[in-house]
């Protein structure tokens, strides 16, 4: 017997997964999803790694007619792949339970989340009858894969080790990299604008060699692609799961004490550019995997968004301060071992 959906003909809701590492572009590529969605109703549901949501404050700030906020779920503090009973399907009932259900419910990860046991969670037996994944879309990050931030050297680590066989070279950034890689539908190559097209290239290729499966790739700008390539991919993936390997095949579940994220609190800065500036040398000293949030800026009434990767940062003026204090938060998030205090003296000017 066909299985009785919400809508009552018999039909899952697809739910697409957009994954991808740190500051790949996933939401920006979402708020461009949203502006060309003609109407579709489209529940969103965001997860971060910290406790300052701050994905979810971009997309209610995006001003896109048919994106209201209770079509906006936000789940901070935690990782989808780990709160999976506490949190991700509860959420996901709750949204197919509405009167008026979603057609398509599209879920951003945490950028250090494990695609896999997402996918797990749609074999639980409330949530298989009624959604399929649809697709699983893993942004990348070109110009951070093409400077080498996310990828190892096998014969180099295999050199080192036979010198001395006590080092331990397991690199858990490039672990995840490689899981959102395997676990993917369609891979999207974004920020290639940052690159000359011979190094896309090469990146597009070591992609395609690293993957153990034939997968499409893409290449964008900002995100920018049209709705039609990203939704109804048709994959029901959860009944695909042999074939996306992941690092982590065989464990319960995987911890994030690899990387931390805290929260600073920003005062109102004099201006756009010293600002910019100081965030990116912060980034650099420290090494900071990410950095995003709001800050306030003397004269403007409107709020500075701010995202960076690295040491590269992208801004934009988004919404009026609705805050009397106009104290902005920035989220910082890197590998286990950052100087919080040395961090925060210098983000502030001390």
């Amino acid at each position: 017997m066909m299985s009785q959906s919400i809508s009552g003909i018999g039909r899952k809701i697809p739910v697409t997964i957009i994954t991808g590492f740190l500051g790949a572009g996933k939401t920006t590529l979402l708020r461009n999803l949203l502006a060309q969605a003609n109407g579709r109703r489209i529940a969103i549901v965001v997860n971060e790694f910290g406790s300052l949501g701050i994905d979810g404050e971009i997309l209610r700030s995006c001003g896109i007619e048919n994106c209201p906020d209770e079509d906006i779920v936000e789940l901070t503090n935690g990782c989808l792949c780990c709160t999976v009973a506490d949190d991700f399907i509860p959420t996901m009932q709750a949204l197919i339970d509405r009167p008026d259900p979603p057609e398509h419910i599209v879920i951003e990860t945490s950028g250090l989340a494990l695609p896999k046991p997402l996918l797990k969670a749609f074999s639980w037996p409330d949530i298989r009858t009624r959604m399929t994944v649809d697709g699983v879309i893993t942004l990348v990050d070109a110009p951070a894969v093409a400077a080498g931030r996310f990828a190892d050297d096998p014969a180099a680590v295999a050199a080192q080790r036979a010198a001395d066989p006590s080092l331990d070279h397991d690199n858990p950034l490039a672990e995840v990299y490689e899981d959102q890689l395997n676990a993917a539908d369609l891979i999207v190559l974004n920020k290639t604008d940052l690159l000359e097209t011979v190094e896309t290239d090469a990146v597009e290729a070591a992609i395609i060699k690293a993957v153990p499966r034939k997968v499409v790739t893409l290449r964008a700008v900002e995100g920018r692609l049209d709705p039609a390539v990203l939704l109804g991919i048709g994959a029901s993936a959860e009944d695909d799961l042999q074939a996306r390997p992941s690092n982590h095949d065989g464990a319960d579940d995987h911890e994030h004490d690899d990387f931390e994220s805290f929260v600073v609190v920003m005062p109102e800065q004099v201006g756009v550019d010293a600002v910019l500036k100081r965030l990116s040398d912060v980034a650099g000293t420290f090494d900071i995997l990410r950095m995003k949030g709001f800050v306030a800026v003397q004269g403007k009434k409107m709020r500075l968004a701010v995202q960076g990767v690295g040491t590269r940062f992208r801004h934009e003026f988004d919404v009026p301060w609705t805050d009397g204090t106009r104290d902005g938060r920035l989220v910082v998030i890197g590998q286990t071992g950052l100087d919080r205090a040395a961090i925060e003296a210098a983000l502030l000017g001390a």
